[in-house]
């Protein structure tokens, strides 16, 4: 029987299962596995869903009500962070430990026949998964427009994402904090006295032939190798959607989703190795993207965090 009705649908990938693989052997990882992905199942059900199916190592899900799937991600995380801690306490591997959830919701009308799902909505939460660093649930405008003004205050805004195969880029929102307001206040180490921090006006992205700035309106800006991003580089290393830049909190952030990490190195010298994590830029430095930035093969973009007052002239003092 086929049903045609509107759903919210919720993909979600269980990332660093690989490194089990590896550690534990086939067996013993499958067990794993199947014991986690079992597990993020029951707050689909819990949350009035149903699971679709499972997906090696992860799931799909859907729900009537937006609000309920966001409550089934919030607590699939949760249940996840549980087993990894308990994992930790009693001495897991270290693959265990490295365990990780992404979480994509979509909503709109989806087609239900011969026990799957299909339609627009499951295509966009399927690929929004791609741009979903660890331990992150994205959700749609769709979605955000189903929640109470409690929930929707616990996301935050990355505009709009263009994913894979599809020509309109979509609004995405991220669990986590809110936008900064403006003006980061910081005491200076002299006497006490309050000083205003000024936010970067600008970054600077430079790789081959090309030389972009974005501002902090343009965010997010996706790296990575597929001709859609906003910042293609065209290498064999380098994923699809291989990192995002963001705006949050006065401040550029880049987030690892690749399979072969990310890595920072400011102009200190310091590397930074992103695996499915993120860090604030500044200064200036080097992108590694699939490799380190001191390996010379690396695909490496240089940045630089641009703040316009710092090349203005500034007015003499007068002698004294």
């Amino acid at each position: 029987m086929t049903r045609i009705s509107d759903r919210t649908v919720l993909f979600a990938d269980l990332r660093g299962s690989t490194g089990l693989y590896e550690t534990l052997g086939n067996a013993e990882a499958t067990s794993v596995v199947t014991h986690c992905v079992n597990a993020l199942s029951a707050p689909v059900a819990g949350n009035e869903g149903h699971v679709v199916k499972t997906l090696g190592d992860g799931l799909m899900a859907v729900f009537d009500l937006p609000a309920t799937a966001v409550q089934a991600a919030l607590q699939m995380q949760d249940v996840l962070d549980g087993m990894v801690s308990r994992g930790s306490e009693r001495g897991a591997s270290s693959g265990l430990r490295n365990l990780r959830l992404q979480v994509a919701l979509a909503r709109g009308e989806v087609v239900e026949m011969a026990g799957d799902c299909f339609g627009d909505a499951v295509n966009v939460a399927a690929r929004l998964l791609d741009h979903a660093g660890d331990s992150e649930t994205l959700v749609t405008a769709d979605v955000m427009a189903g929640l109470g003004a409690e929930m929707k205050a616990r996301f935050r805004s990355l505009d709009r994402l263009v994913l894979r195969g599809r020509v309109e880029p979509v609004q995405v929102f991220v669990m986590g904090g809110r936008r900064g307001s403006g003006v980061d206040v910081a005491q200076t180490q002299f006497g006490g006295d309050i000083t205003e921090v000024r936010e970067p006006d600008g970054l600077r992205l430079m790789w081959g032939g090309q030389h972009r700035v974005f501002s902090a309106v343009q965010m997010p800006v996706v790296l990575g190798r597929s001709p859609q991003v906003a910042f293609c580089v065209d290498d064999a290393r380098v994923s699809r959607s291989h990192a995002r830049l963001d705006w949050h909190s006065g401040s550029f952030q880049l987030t690892d989703l690749s399979y072969n990490g990310t890595y920072v190195r400011f102009n200190d010298g310091e590397i930074v190795s992103l695996r499915r994590g993120g860090c604030t830029l500044h200064g200036s430095g080097s992108i590694g993207l699939g490799g380190s930035p001191a390996d010379p093969a690396s695909a490496c973009v240089s940045f630089d965090v641009l703040r316009l007052a710092d090349t203005q002239p500034q007015p003499l003092l007068p002698l004294r």
